[in-house]
């Protein structure tokens, strides 16, 4: 059935495919995408997901690695994809009239990848993978995950490591993409000029070309060809892949530190913790509680550690939900000198978060943030068409922007106080560091225990 905003069916196979049409505009934003990512990943598999997702660019049953290159610059269009921690994705932004071409090239990149040219792609994902370790101000985050999630498998970096990478074959390959890229696991989002009517047929007939039709995984619930609403597709989803991040178990979460020699300029400083899943409702006050922390120029952290002290260039906080747990987190680049004195800052600040609860004022205006922030994000095609695949895939209902912004506008101070004590004690947070003198870190680290005592 048709809703204000966007539209879901499922296909026969399992796949689900939705979209939102913005008259406005002659662009479609596209994206395919699929229920794996590193956490799930065996040990030996670290890294596999992220090279899967470099080998679906080096050509496919019907068009080559250049040609495809060739077909999206001929386009004017940008094609990327990305692997995070329980997710992959494939996706474009193309004029309307280009939209059939770009789904078709797509399509058989997700479903019939030739998986040819492995030994240079290998080479190029060890690259990334070599000048990633030499960025620590992004190595930090993983450090991080070390430290907060431990040997869960929400803790091992995306990008995998290189020794796996380096070693794994073709076969082994096609194997996991046999096993993971199964259409109970693929979602097909679009927003822009689209029709959802024909981007459903694109669908169907990309699944049956060339009398190969993509194998689902387990039977098709009742009359899974109807259109369903966004709440109803949350119980249709890939179950396979709900249940098995549910295996997991849940991460031993302790306080831990990890620390990183490098001779860096500065010292990077990520402090984090248990954060919140993504299912949970407390999720909107957790995006004005990070506004409010160090998520914006008029923040708590950002004020005190740069702009009053001059402690620093970059500092902020952040957060992200999963499927049954999450992280908070600081991040502060610091030159050495004064490495002690922003940690000293910062361990005040988180004190005093959890101890005196924000003024309405402040609250205020970081609900207006929060709202300001996704609205303007939502004129962006692309944003749209990530969180209409993303909240498929995840079985989240996808809310209409009034509704988030109620959402938004019910947080009170009692909601961010029970929050901030929750998740940013500062004698539970976990910390990860790169630089150049580990005893140095540790010194450094004394605040953060005295707020304990």
């Amino acid at each position: 059935m048709d809703d204000a905003a966007h539209r879901i069916t499922t296909l026969d196979s399992g796949v689900r495919v939705v979209s939102e049409r913005m008259p406005a505009v002659r662009s479609v934003a596209l994206g395919f995408w699929i229920g794996t990512g590193s956490a799930l990943e065996r040990d030996e598999q670290a890294g596999i997901s992220h090279l899967l997702e470099h080998m679906l660019f080096r050509g496919t049953s019907r068009y080559g690695s250049a040609e495809i290159d060739e077909i999206f610059d001929a386009m004017g269009a940008e094609l990327n994809a990305g692997t995070d921690k329980e997710t992959t994705s494939v996706y474009t932004r193309v004029l309307d009239r280009h939209l059939e071409q770009a789904f078709d090239v797509i399509a058989d990149m997700v479903w019939r990848p030739r998986f040819g040219e492995l030994e240079a792609e290998r080479e190029v994902v060890l690259e990334e993978i070599a000048m990633y370790e030499d960025d620590p101000q992004d190595r930090v985050f993983d450090v991080l995950g070390e430290a907060v999630f431990g040997t869960h498998p929400l803790g091992r970096a995306v990008i995998g490591r290189a020794e796996v990478v380096g070693a794994v074959t073709r076969e082994q390959l096609r194997a996991f993409h046999g096993e993971r890229y199964t259409p109970p696991r693929i979602v097909i989002s679009a927003s822009g000029s689209v029709d959802h009517d024909a981007l459903v047929e694109l669908a169907r007939t990309a699944e049956g070309r060339g009398g190969e039709r993509p194998r689902a995984a387990e039977p098709a619930g009742a009359d899974p060809a109807a259109d369903v609403t966004g709440a109803a597709a949350g119980a249709e989803g890939p179950a396979s892949t709900a249940i098995e991040l549910q295996q997991l178990g849940e991460p031993q979460f302790e306080r831990r530190v990890r620390f990183l020699r490098k001779d860096t300029e500065q010292y990077h400083l990520c402090l984090g913790g248990r954060g919140i899943a993504r299912t949970d409702d407390r999720r909107f006050a957790l995006r004005v509680l990070d506004t409010m922390l160090g998520g914006g120029a008029s923040s708590r952290i950002f004020q005190e550690v740069r702009e009053r002290r001059g402690l620093a260039y970059s500092v902020f906080s952040f957060s992200s939900t999963y499927a049954a747990t999450g992280e908070v987190g600081l991040y502060v680049g610091t030159r050495p000198e004064n490495l002690a004195d922003a940690i000293a800052v910062i361990a005040s600040e988180l004190e005093r978060f959890v101890r005196e609860p924000p003024q309405e004022t402040e609250l205020a205006r970081s609900r207006e943030n929060a709202k300001g922030r996704l609205v303007l994000s939502l004129e962006s095609t692309s944003a749209r068409m990530n969180r209409l695949g993303g909240s498929v895939l995840a079985g989240l209902p996808i809310l209409s922007v009034e509704e988030i912004i109620a959402r938004i506008d019910a947080v009170s101070v009692d909601d961010v106080r029970a929050l901030a004590d929750e998740l940013f004690g500062a004698a539970g947070l976990s910390v990860a560091a790169i630089g150049p003198d580990e005893d140095a870190l540790r010194s450094a680290l004394a605040p953060l225990e005295q707020v304990a005592a």
